[in-house]
């Protein structure tokens, strides 16, 4: 086992396969923490990069320096982390610093804030840090991530694709109190993901938008500028109604034929998930070369962890016999029980 503890984040839609997915990976579990988060030794840590249980994490960290506490009832803990943060990592020039609460989603905010706080705190007294915004980190650079709760303050050091997110934890909370579905939330959270690997599409790029209704992935798209043809069997929600750089067709996906060429493909459709990879891989060839496809894996019908691995190699493999290239996978904060591919058109 690694002397380094890890921590290993499981979202919660796994949880219940928690002891599988760390023995795939060649973990011993030590302690739970916050909501998704397992502190565990790791054989071999190569196994989060490597191993195909590595889909089943959502984010990863070495922990090269924690403080087990709890922060509500200790007097200057701002002050007190801050300085042991600057004594462990203040020699190893990260590239940014950027921390968060171990428990995202809890309904307090007094973890989020004491990170903006210690945050604010370390970066006053640390040399000066050349990257400032989450998403103009280099993926491959080291930046220095920490996570605090209850349970203490857990640190450490590694490059946002080693990590599998530029963000502390891999979340970006994208607010959904207006969207027309949780759908937009997800292609805005896979656009943040694919910036790990690839630069993101120029404005006003075209995209064709496979099942489209009811319209929040749609609306997302088209917030950020870019075109979209939408295609569906059942109508866009009615704010979408004359919604400029739209195009609707509503007609079954099965029986649409594309008139000229996109430089993006997406699809998020439900049922099968071997029919929907048949309709991505058919209207791929009206994809411009280098295209991006964005596919939701729908995984609801299979019940074991394995059966999930057994689908996804057959997709993966599927695609790669139809000339399509595999850029990244991944579960995102805001899928169920789907994983998201990133393919290129070759």
């Amino acid at each position: 086992m690694s002397n380094t503890p890890w921590l290993i984040r499981i979202p919660d839609v796994f949880g219940a396969f928690a002891p599988e997915i760390l023995a795939g990976l060649g973990a011993a579990l030590q302690k739970r923490l916050g909501g998704d988060y397992y502190l565990a030794r790791l054989a071999d840590p190569a196994a989060l990069q490597d191993s195909e249980w590595s889909i089943f994490t959502g984010w990863n960290l070495p922990v090269d320096h924690a403080w087990p506490c709890c922060p509500q009832k200790m007097d200057g803990f701002v002050e007190k982390a801050a300085q042991g943060m600057l004594k462990k990592f203040g020699d190893r020039s990260p590239q940014a610093l950027f921390t968060g609460p171990l428990q995202p989603g809890a309904p307090h905010p007094y973890y989020k804030h004491l990170a903006t706080n210690l945050r604010g705190r370390v970066l006053q007294l640390f040399p000066s840090l050349p990257v400032a915004e989450v998403e103009a980190q280099d993926p491959e650079a080291e930046t220095l991530f920490c996570l605090i709760g209850k349970e203490g303050l857990y640190s450490g050091m590694q490059s946002p694709r080693a990590a599998n997110g530029f963000y502390p934890g891999g979340t970006k909370f994208i607010r959904q109190s207006e969207a027309i579905s949780r759908a937009g939330a997800k292609i805005a959270e896979a656009l943040h993901y694919l910036k790990l690997h690839r630069p993101g599409l120029p404005a006003a790029a075209h995209w064709l938008e496979l099942g489209a209704s009811p319209g929040g992935m749609t609306a997302e798209l088209l917030n950020r500028g870019f075109r979209v043809t939408a295609i569906d069997k059942a109508a866009l929600d009615s704010r979408l109604d004359r919604a400029e750089g739209l195009t609707f067709v509503r007609a079954d996906v099965d029986a649409y034929q594309p008139k000229g060429t996109f430089d993006a493909l997406l699809s998020d459709m439900n049922g099968d998930p071997r029919s929907s990879l048949r309709q991505v891989v058919r209207l791929s060839a009206s994809l411009n070369p280098g295209g991006l496809i964005v596919f939701t894996l729908k995984a609801a019908g299979a019940d074991t962890p394995q059966e999930m691995l057994d689908l996804m190699k057959a997709a993966e493999a599927f695609a790669r016999a139809s000339g399509l290239s595999l850029i990244a996978k991944t579960h995102l904060t805001y899928n169920r029980q789907e994983f998201t591919f990133f393919f290129e058109a070759s």
